[in-house]
């Protein structure tokens, strides 16, 4: 009886308490977690994944399209309205089915901007009624060449802007895998930050409540004044206060974080990361790296392209509009479909469009003039932006050198606060301050110690927005990547 009990217990309380167990992670732990399971981990695949394919449908406007085209069947029995040869509309009963199929391979020319196509087609009609009727129409093969413009060629263009558009893309996986890092670590330190001032706030109250009870002794024996007293049991409240409102916090931080990287347990403990070795950051370097592997960089340049995409289209359809569509091919007819391969019948053309504007009130005049201020103005943007650009790292990089040193200063701060309290708390104790003083160092302690948080967090997110700014591993000295992604 007593092992059933025992082992029911078990069964109840151990699943409990491996609930309860809480989950140990380190930052970098999170970040790779997150650079897997987070939202906008899958949004960053998601665009990359749709970046992918517009580079893969860019290669493939390029290459041969075979085609088959069929009408199986068209089937019509109605009354319609046609003209006859001595040019008179009459109406007709029309009662057949037609069904005609065909192939076609196209190719473009990029050297061109044409369209090279080759199609044969074979169709099939019958006719229904007092005299059926079967009758054919086969072209063997026709050739088709058609150029929209002889003056603007987009294909030349897509040449140039396409594979900057699909390095940009890569370049902004790998910064948006960085910025993931960046946003990890902000979640990563609040709940940091919450456990601190949690376990602080559960300090003070253990301290408070020993305090108070000491005050009581001394308010018996006439020692202290009741006002004191009151001071010391208020600040006991403020405590119980403050640790509530710390688990609150904690529950905040906590859902935040677990649910950005995927996590079931909401019970996470955080480790206080160590300190990055030592390595310096020159800014011509970061400014090195970063103009080699950013996508900023490439983005400059696919812009001022587009622009002048834009002045060349303006310029190639506006002043004159010149078209080509050529054809030559073979074909035949007739009722016997043995004799269709016999004695074809030429069949060709060549059509050369010309449109020149000869008085249009300046319409294709301020269109150039438009797309040529559009280019100037991308290219003051390009310039701003590019200073903008090199500024940002500049000022990161300097801030950047001045972190550690920061970092160390509000450490040491926290020490000496921490030290002082437990001075003036024995020389509380003993009499010789009062509560007053006793409070001020509580405060300056607490403020230290949330200020050396908020030094840490800085100094970790100003390392990551670093390799972001750069996409550069300065520890490891070699540039950030991450392997291609093929998607079926």
């Amino acid at each position: 009886m007593k092992h059933t009990i025992y082992f029911n217990l078990i069964v109840v309380i151990f699943p409990l308490l491996l609930f309860s167990q809480s989950k140990k992670i380190t930052l970098s732990e999170a970040i790779d977690i997150a650079q897997q399971k987070s939202p906008d981990y899958k949004i960053n695949l998601n665009q990359n994944q749709r970046n992918y394919w517009r580079f893969r449908n860019y290669k493939a406007r390029f290459l041969p399209e075979l085609r088959l085209q069929a009408t199986l069947p068209d089937y019509r029995n109605q009354v319609q309205r046609i003209t006859n040869d001595a040019g008179q509309d009459i109406f007709v009963n029309q009662n057949q089915l037609r069904v005609e199929g065909g192939l076609s391979i196209s190719q473009s020319i990029p050297y061109t901007g044409g369209t090279l196509s080759i199609n044969t087609n074979l169709e099939r009609v019958e006719l229904f009624g007092l005299d059926d009727n079967i009758g054919y129409s086969v072209i063997p093969f026709t050739v088709n060449y058609f150029q929209n413009s002889l003056l603007f060629n987009p294909f030349k263009w897509d040449k140039k802007i396409e594979p900057l558009v699909y390095e940009e893309s890569k370049r902004e996986f790998i910064e948006n895998m960085e910025q993931i890092s960046v946003s990890t670590s902000r979640r990563y330190f609040q709940l940091l930050r919450a456990q601190k001032q949690l376990e602080i706030a559960e300090t003070n109250l253990s301290n408070q409540d020993t305090l108070y009870q000491i005050a009581k002794g001394r308010f018996r024996i006439g020692k202290i004044a009741e006002n004191d007293l009151l001071q010391m049991e208020l600040t006991l409240l403020n405590s119980r206060n403050d640790v509530t409102t710390n688990e609150i916090e904690l529950k905040r931080t906590s859902q935040n974080l677990s649910r950005y990287l995927g996590l079931n347990n909401e019970n996470i403990e955080l480790l206080v990361p160590e300190e990055l070795p030592l390595f310096n950051v020159e800014i011509d370097k970061a400014l090195e790296e970063a103009q080699q592997n950013r996508k900023a960089v490439i983005e400059f340049r696919r812009k001022r392209l587009e622009a002048e995409k834009q002045v060349a289209f303006q310029k190639g359809n506006n002043r004159l509009n010149v078209r080509v569509n050529a054809n030559f091919g073979i074909s035949n007819n007739g009722n016997d479909f043995n004799n269709l391969f016999n004695n074809f019948n030429r069949q060709q053309n060549v059509t050369v469009s010309l449109g020149i504007p000869i008085f249009d009130w300046g319409v294709s005049k301020s269109r150039i003039k438009m797309a040529q201020a559009d280019l100037d103005l991308t290219k003051t943007n390009i310039d701003q932006d590019q200073q903008e650009f090199e500024q940002e790292i500049y000022l990161h990089v300097l801030n950047w050198s001045n972190q550690r040193e920061f970092l160390l200063t509000a450490e040491k701060a926290k020490e000496v606060a921490q030290k002082r309290y437990d001075i003036s708390k024995k020389r509380y104790i003993l009499g010789k301050i009062t509560i007053t003083d006793l409070n001020i160092a509580l405060q300056e302690k607490d403020e230290a110690s949330v200020e050396y948080l908020n030094s840490l967090q800085k100094f970790w997110q100003d390392y990551y927005i670093l390799r972001r700014l750069t996409l550069y591993d300065f520890i490891n000295d070699k540039k950030i990547e991450v392997e291609d992604i093929l998607y079926d």
